[in-house]
């Protein structure tokens, strides 16, 4: 599988929203998209365009407007958008990610539980 394009976090919002419900219009998601961040109609035609040039959506034409779909899976661009942050933050370790978390927010019993069956999983008893 190819590496899924870069995504700006406002480019993000209109991904998931397209994840969550597709196809949508550029005016479906100017309705949700102004409402919940207070953009204009010509911020979510300019994100489209940004997403469309990249080949992370695509745009069938519907009569006088244009339908718009993701073009990638939204597992795909997490799972890439993951191991891209635990590259650059810690060197592709996730040793010093987990401390990290760890250090900042408690893991609670059910956090302990699900890395327990993690390492377990690989073989690391």
């Amino acid at each position: 599988m190819t590496t899924p394009p870069t995504i700006s976090d406002a480019e993000s919002m209109v991904m998931r929203q397209l994840w969550q419900r597709s196809p949508q219009t550029a005016e479906d998601l100017a309705t949700t998209l102004g409402a919940r961040q207070g953009w204009q109609p010509a911020t979510v035609k300019t994100l489209l365009n940004r997403l469309l040039k990249k080949g992370a959506v695509t745009a069938e034409r519907d009569g006088r407007r244009f339908l718009y779909a993701p073009a990638i899976p939204e597992e795909a661009w997490v799972a890439d958008t993951g191991l891209s942050l635990i590259d650059r933050l810690f060197g592709g370790r996730l040793a010093p990610l987990v401390a990290q978390f760890a250090s900042e927010r408690k893991l609670n019993a059910d956090d302990i539980a699900a890395l327990k069956a993690l390492l377990k999983e690989q073989g690391h008893d």
